[in-house]
C-alpha cells in the first residue's frame, strides 16, 4: 500500500537519497533523459539533515521504501547547497506580480522525483498536492527551477499549476525555467 506523508527519520532520507542516485543525470543515457526526465543535484545525508530542521520534505513510501518525494527548502536553508546559492541570489532579480520574488514568503522545492517503477500512477500529482496541503498555510507559493531540456519535468510541473516567471542560462550553459505555483490566487 502506498501512504503519503512527511519525511520524519534518517531511514526516510537515506530512502530519497537512494532514490536519487537512480536517477541523476550524470549517470542517465540521452534517451532516459528526453523520455524520463532526470535530477541534477546528488544530496548527502548531511544535506537533507541540515534542510529537514527548517521543513520536512513530502515522501510516498510503498511499504518502507520512499517511492518519490518532493523537497521543501526556505530561505534559511540556501546557504547549504552550493549549487543553489546561485538560484537563490537570481530571486533578488526576477519579478512575480510586479514584486521582487525575495520579497515574498516562499518555499523551494528542492528536487522532485518518482520512482520510474511507479511513474504514471499519480503519485507526482499526490505529491504535489500533499505538499501543498502542508506548506501553503505558511508561504505565498512554491518555486523552483527545471532544466529547459528536462521536457517531462516541465510538461508535469505546468500540469499541477507552475508558471514560468524567468528563464536564464548559468554558468555552465544549462538554460533554466524559474516556475512559481502561486498559492494565494
Amino acid at each position: 500500500m502506498i501512504s503519503i506523508d512527511i519525511s520524519s527519520t534518517t531511514k526516510d532520507l537515506e530512502g530519497i537519497i537512494a532514490l536519487q542516485k537512480q536517477n541523476l543525470r550524470k549517470d542517465l543515457s540521452p534517451e532516459e533523459i528526453k523520455a524520463q526526465g532526470f535530477v541534477t543535484i546528488s544530496h548527502t545525508l548531511d544535506d537533507l539533515n541540515r534542510m529537514h530542521k527548517y521543513e520536512p520534505n513530502i515522501i510516498a513510501k510503498d511499504g518502507d521504501m520512499v517511492i518519490a518525494y518532493v523537497l521543501g527548502m526556505t530561505e534559511e536553508s540556501k546557504n547549504d547547497i552550493r549549487r543553489l546559492v546561485e538560484m537563490y541570489e537570481s530571486f533578488d532579480h526576477i519579478l512575480f506580480q510586479e514584486k521582487s520574488v525575495a520579497t515574498y514568503h516562499y518555499i523551494v522545492v528542492g528536487q522532485v522525483c518518482v520512482d520510474k517503477n511507479y511513474r504514471g500512477q499519480g503519485l507526482f500529482d499526490r505529491c504535489y498536492k500533499a505538499y501543498k496541503d502542508h506548506f501553503s498555510d505558511h508561504y505565498d507559493f512554491a518555486i523552483t527551477e527545471i532544466a529547459s531540456i528536462n521536457l517531462r519535468s516541465m510538461h508535469a510541473h505546468k500540469r499541477i499549476g507552475f508558471e514560468v516567471i524567468s528563464t536564464y542560462t548559468d554558468n555552465s550553459d544549462v538554460e533554466w525555467n524559474v516556475v512559481v505555483w502561486n498559492w494565494k490566487k
